[in-house]
């Protein structure tokens, strides 16, 4: 490996087949959620270096869920209105995104992706389907089946569990807003 090479030293070979107890289950899970954030971080900061990776969550929601408020998208995605607001301001800038006074309260403004959005998030979501489509190649169309299939099942069940400890007055109530997956 070169310097500066990164290697994932906590790869664990699991069988394919085989049970385990839900406290099992919840500590192997555990780890591989931690090992998964991390390499999701890492493409992160990779991804930081191409020019408009910051905007592409707040455009994918509103291509996706359609005009919102600001404090809606923050809300949505986990993001500090603060940040939101000069994404969108750079997004309205090239002509991405545009505002539009809320008809139910004049006060605020209502953000839709452009056409010019659109067309920007179709790319953006090309190349993330390219690079998994090349990563997930070799393995067998089951097991890509089943990958989507229980990756959404986790999701809807964060997602129940978050909306349930927000109403239960848990006080991260800007992440309690995110729902499952909507195809970003």
């Amino acid at each position: 490996m070169g310097k500066g090479t990164v290697r994932d030293r906590t790869a664990v070979a699991i069988p394919a087949t085989g049970s385990s107890s839900a406290e099992e289950a919840a500590a192997g899970l555990g780890s591989q959620i931690m090992r998964f954030s991390r390499l999701l971080t890492a493409r992160r900061h990779r991804a930081k270096l191409e020019q408009g990776a910051g905007e592409r969550v707040l455009l994918a929601r509103l291509v996706l869920d359609g005009e919102q408020r600001a404090t809606d998208l923050a809300a949505d995605t986990f993001l500090d209105l603060s940040t939101v607001s000069r994404q969108v301001r750079s997004m309205v800038d090239r002509g991405l995104v545009e505002r539009r006074p809320d008809p139910e309260d004049r006060r605020g403004a209502l953000l839709r992706a452009t056409e010019a959005g659109k067309t920007a998030f179709g790319a953006y979501r090309r190349q993330r389907d390219a690079e998994l489509a090349e990563l997930l190649g070799p393995w067998p169309p089951e097991d890509r089946y089943q990958l989507i299939r229980l990756m959404a099942r986790l999701n809807d069940d964060l997602a129940e569990h978050e909306h349930a400890r927000h109403y239960s007055g848990n006080p991260s109530e800007a992440a309690a807003k995110q729902g499952a997956s909507k195809n970003d």
